[in-house]
C-alpha cells in the first residue's frame, strides 16, 4: 500500500508551520518542560551535601550553648580520622571506647553542611554512607517508571489517541508529584516515585512529541523536534532555578509537582492528531480539526469536506489491522524489526555514554544548583548547531558522527585525570555531541517508523534510553577492580552504535510511512555504504515525492 494521497493533499492544505501549529506546538511543548523537570527533581529534593559524622563533644546542645563556634578542622581532627585526599571521613569517627589507638566505628549520627541545602530527603532520612544505595534507589525507580511508561503509555497512545494519554498522564503528573512531597516513609515513596515516573516524564512528553512531528510539514520537523531537547534542558535548569530560591525540601516538591497545572487545560484547547485519526477511520473528525486549522492558518484555503469523505468506507478497510497496530508488529517483519532493534541500541547508547560523560567528570565543587544551571545550560549550543546542520547533511550522518565522537570522549576521559581542566573539558564537550545525538534521534525515530506504531517506536526507544539511564549506576560500581572500566563500557557502547547507525536509511525529505506495509519496505537497501557506492535502491518508488504540497483542484483556493 502506498501513502495515503489523500490523506497528504489534505495535510498539506495546512502549509508546513502556520498560526494552528505553532499554537498546538507550543501546548505540546510544555510537556517537554515539565518532563525535564520531574526527571531531575530529585537531584534537590533529595540532595546529599557534605557531612560528616555527629561528634557527641563537640556538636550536643551543651557543647554548643551560649553562642559557642562550630568546631574548627583540628579540634574534628581528634574525633575524626582523614581520608586519602586529607578531608575528614564522611562515614568514620574514633572509637571513643577505645580513644588513642586509631580504632574506627560507623557513625550512628550525622552532621551536615547546610551552606547550601537545609533540608532534603538525604537529610531527613540520612541516606548516607551506608544508606546511600537508598538515595540511589529513589531516583533508579523513577527511571524504572519513565521505562514502564514509555512502552505501555506509547502502545496505548497508538490504540486510544494521542490526547487521552497525553492529558490523564498530565493530570497523574500532577497528583503524584504533590502528593510525594507528602510521604511520610520510605517504602511508599518509591511506590509513588514510580507511578510518578510513568506519567512525569513519559506519557505527556513522548506522546507530544509525536503529536508535533505529525501535524507539522517536513521542513519544519527538525526545528521542532530539537526544539523539544531544548525545553527538556530548561527544565532541568527550573530544577535549579526553584532549587536555589527554596529551602524546603517539601514545598519544592509541591512546586515542581504544580507544573502539572501548565497540562490541565490541554483536555479543551489540544487537537487529536489528524493522521492519527485518519487511520483509525475516523476521517471525518481529522477534516473537521484540518478545516478548522485552515481557516485559524489564514491561508485563504476551504477544505471540500465531501471530496475528502467520498472514499472513506473503501479506504477505510485497505487494511484492517492498522487499527489494532502495536509494539509486536515492530518485530513481525524483518526490515521494520532490523530498524527496531538498532534504533533501541541507539536509544540505549545515548543515554548511557550521557551519563557516563557526567560521571567521568568527578565531582565538581561550588554552587550546586548553578552547577546543575549550567549542566542544562551546556546543550543548547548544540541543540543550535543541529537545527542549522540536520536538514543538509541528513539524520544518519550526523547522529553517527555525534555518537562516534562522544564515545570516543567518553573513553579519553578515562585515562584523564578525575577532576583535571583536560579531563572536565573533554567530558563537557563530548556533552555537546550527546546532547546532539541525542536530539536527532528523536526525530529520526519518528521519521523512521509509519504512523500506526510511530507511538508505540517512539515508547520503545525512551524505554531502552531510561533502562540505560537507571543501569549506569550499577555499572559505575565496577570501578572497584578498575576506575577506567566504566567509562570505557560506555565508550564502547556509543562506538558501537555510532558505526551500526550507518545501516539504517536516510529520512532527510521523504515521506513518513503510514501503513506498516510502508514501514517493511522504507529505506530498504539503503545503508551508508550503498549510497557511498552508488547503490542506493531504496524501494521508495512506493511513496510519493517526500511530501510536496500536493496541487490544489480547481476551487480549493480563492488565490
Amino acid at each position: 500500500m502506498a501513502i495515503d494521497q489523500k490523506l497528504e493533499e489534505l495535510m498539506g492544505l495546512l502549509g508546513d508551520f502556520g498560526r494552528y501549529q505553532l499554537f498546538q506546538f507550543v501546548l505540546h511543548l510544555l510537556a517537554a518542560v515539565t518532563a525535564g523537570l520531574h526527571m531531575l527533581s530529585l537531584v534537590t529534593v533529595a540532595a546529599v551535601p557534605e557531612h560528616r559524622c555527629f561528634v557527641e563533644d563537640l556538636d550536643s546542645a551543651v557543647a554548643t550553648a551560649n553562642g559557642t563556634m562550630a568546631p574548627t578542622f583540628a579540634q574534628l581532627l581528634n574525633y575524626i580520622p582523614q581520608n586519602a585526599a586529607g578531608e575528614l571521613e564522611s562515614c568514620l569517627m574514633y572509637d571513643p571506647l577505645q580513644p588513642g589507638n586509631g580504632t574506627t566505628i560507623a557513625c550512628s549520627a550525622y552532621v551536615y553542611n547546610n551552606t547550601y541545602y537545609q533540608s532534603s530527603r538525604a537529610i531527613d532520612w540520612n541516606l548516607v554512607c551506608d544508606k546511600r544505595w537508598m538515595g540511589a534507589l529513589g531516583q533508579t525507580i523513577y527511571m524504572l517508571g519513565v521505562f514502564t511508561g514509555a512502552v505501555w503509555l506509547g502502545g496505548l497512545a497508538d490504540k486510544v489517541g494521542r490526547k487521552k494519554v497525553f492529558c490523564w498522564s498530565a493530570l497523574m503528573q500532577l497528583v503524584l508529584g504533590v502528593a510525594v512531597a507528602f510521604t511520610p516513609e520510605y517504602f511508599s515513596f518509591l511506590v509513588l516515585r514510580y507511578l510518578y515516573g510513568i506519567f512525569g516524564s513519559a506519557g505527556s512528553y513522548i506522546t507530544g512529541f509525536v503529536l508535533t512531528m505529525e501535524l507539522v510539514g517536513p521542513s519544519k520537523r527538525t526545528p521542532c523536534g530539537i526544539s523539544f531537547q531544548g525545553a527538556f534542558a530548561g527544565g532541568i535548569m527550573l530544577v535549579a532555578a526553584w532549587g536555589a530560591l527554596i529551602s524546603d525540601r517539601m514545598i519544592l516538591q509541591v512546586v515542581y509537582g504544580l507544573h502539572g497545572l501548565l497540562l490541565v487545560a490541554h483536555w479543551w484547547i489540544m487537537d487529536e492528531s489528524p493522521r492519527w485519526l485518519w487511520m483509525q477511520g475516523r476521517k471525518r473528525e481529522a477534516v473537521n480539526i484540518v478545516d478548522r486549522a485552515v481557516r485559524m492558518n489564514g491561508r485563504g484555503l476551504n477544505v471540500d469536506k465531501e471530496y475528502y469523505l467520498a472514499d472513506a468506507k473503501t479506504l477505510n478497510v485497505e487494511e484492517p489491522s492498522s487499527n489494532s497496530a502495536g509494539l509486536a508488529d515492530l518485530f513481525k517483519t524483518p526490515n521494520l524489526r532490523k530498524m527496531t532493534l538498532n534504533v533501541c541500541l541507539c536509544w540505549f547508547a545515548n543515554s548511557i555514554t550521557y551519563y557516563g560523560l557526567s560521571l567521568s567528570a568527578g565531582k565538581l565543587s561550588g554552587n550546586p544548583f548553578l552547577i546543575l544551571f549550567l549542566m542544562g545550560l551546556v546543550e543548547f549550543p548544540s541543540y543550535i548547531s543541529i537545527s542549522y546542520l540536520l536538514d543538509r547533511l541528513g539524520r544518519r550522518s550526523i547522529t553517527s558522527t555525534l555518537m562516534i565522537i562522544g564515545g570516543i570522549c567518553c573513553i579519553v576521559a578515562a585515562y584523564l585525570t578525575r577532576g583535571s581542566t583536560e579531563s572536565t573539558s573533554i567530558v563537557m564537550f563530548g556533552k555537546l555531541f550527546i546532547a546532539g545525538s541525542f536530539a536527532v534521534i528523536y526525530n529520526y525515530s519518528a521519521e523512521l517508523f509509519p504512523t500506526v506504531v510511530r507511538n508505540s517506536a517512539m515508547g520503545l526507544g525512551s524505554m531502552c534510553a531510561r533502562l540505560a539511564g537507571a543501569m549506569t549506576p550499577m555499572i559505575t560500581l565496577l570501578d572497584s577492580f578498575d576506575p577506567k572500566i566504566p567509562a570505557v563500557i560506555f565508550g564502547v557502547i556509543s562506538l558501537v552504535s555510532g558505526t551500526w547507525v550507518l545501516f539504517l536509511p536516510e529520512t532527510m525529505g521523504k515521506a513518513m510511512p503510514q501503513s506498516l506495509q510502508d514501514g517493511e519496505n522504507f529505506g530498504r537497501g539503503d545503508t551508508a555504504f550503498s549510497s557511498c557506492m552508488g547503490r542506493n535502491k531504496t524501494h521508495t518508488e512506493d511513496f510519493p515525492p517526500p511530501q510536496q504540497m500536493v496541487p490544489l483542484r480547481k476551487g480549493d483556493s480563492s488565490r
